[in-house]
């Protein structure tokens, strides 16, 4: 298959780039378009993929760009988003552009095309804190910050395409995903790089939140598997495992993992506005195992202690901490 990946720049994305090569896929990879010619992530690949996907510049909210350049792709896998919650508070008209209006170029793009499939990527931000465990597709929505509340409006715009137009929509609902590359403004690379930066004090902020945490490989094995299944058309699709952890339970274990002698500090700048905190997450991926014929590779407790691991021996061998600025994480 041909495939145009958009956000292929970012942490998930950089991953999928590679499954799609490894299992022959052709990708034309969608780098958002700056100055400095910097492609985030993907310059962290291995020299083998240089030649083997075709980059491409340009911006989601260009609706001719995209139509140009989606032109000849089979399948359309739309990871470009803007994601960081905290920034959403600060410019919430920004997500509105591109996660929004964003995804709206991509379909009319699609449609032009004749694309045969646009598999689009929501988060699991948009159920707000769990009225039902584990959260099945049919989880009320509720959008507790604006980032939330424009995943949401991206996902019913998909949908309605689908309804209006009958195109050929696959939505994929990660659940919180963590492994090598991730930004360390995230809670599980944040508190690795801590612990191994030998800080005597590590911030954190809210503790009693609970994650359903989903390795890397993980989600993009769910990606592969949506590609071309006729099934998935139409429909909302959780991606999780179904173990939850708290995070002042996930400092614990990074930190015995670690041997780190921290001690834990509530960063009150870290602590989202009253009524916003997502509190619970926890993964019904029933649907994920019927359709798509999915499990994770990485399940349960131990499962995710597993992939905890090769995640922190990843930042231990690729970053050196004791020079790491970590000022910016508080």
């Amino acid at each position: 298959m041909k495939i145009f990946l958009t956000g292929s720049e970012g942490f998930i994305g950089s991953h999928l780039l590679e499954s799609l090569i490894n299992n022959g896929h052709k990708v034309k990879a969608l780098i958002q378009y700056n100055s400095f010619g910097n492609i985030g992530h993907l310059k962290l690949l291995s020299s083998k993929y240089e030649k083997k996907y075709v980059k491409v510049f340009g911006d989601i909210r260009d609706a001719d760009f995209l139509e140009k350049n989606i032109k000849g792709c089979d399948i359309v896998i739309n990871l470009a988003a803007l994601i960081a919650i905290p920034y959403s508070y600060d410019a919430a008209e920004s997500y509105i552009d591109t996660n929004i209006k964003g995804t709206f170029n991509i379909l009319k793009a699609s449609i032009k095309n004749k694309v045969k499939q646009v598999i689009h990527t929501s988060t699991s931000e948009v159920y707000g804190s769990a009225v039902k465990i584990p959260i099945d597709e049919n989880h009320r929505l509720l959008g507790q910050s604006p980032y939330a509340a424009s995943k949401i409006a991206a996902d019913q715009i998909c949908l309605s395409f689908y309804h209006s137009y009958k195109t050929p929509v696959t939505i994929l609902r990660p659940f919180n995903t963590f492994g090598p590359r991730q930004s360390l403004r995230a809670v599980i690379p944040s508190i690795i790089v801590q612990c191994l930066s030998d800080k005597k004090k590590i911030y954190l902020g809210d503790l009693s939140t609970t994650r359903d945490f989903n390795y890397i490989e993980n989600i993009t094995h769910a990606y592969l598997k949506a590609i071309g299944n006729k099934k998935s058309i139409g429909e909302v699709i959780n991606v999780g495992s179904n173990y939850e952890i708290k995070i002042i339970e996930l400092f614990k274990l990074i930190k015995k993992i670690t041997k780190s002698k921290a001690i834990l500090v509530i960063d009150k700048k870290r602590l989202r506005p009253k009524n916003s905190e997502v509190m619970r997450l926890n993964c019904n991926s029933k649907k994920a195992h019927k359709i798509l014929k999915w499990k994770p590779k990485f399940a349960h407790r131990k499962g995710f202690v597993k992939a905890l691991n090769l995640t922190i021996k990843w930042y231990k061998e690729n970053y050196d901490t004791n020079k790491i600025n970590t000022s910016y994480m508080k």
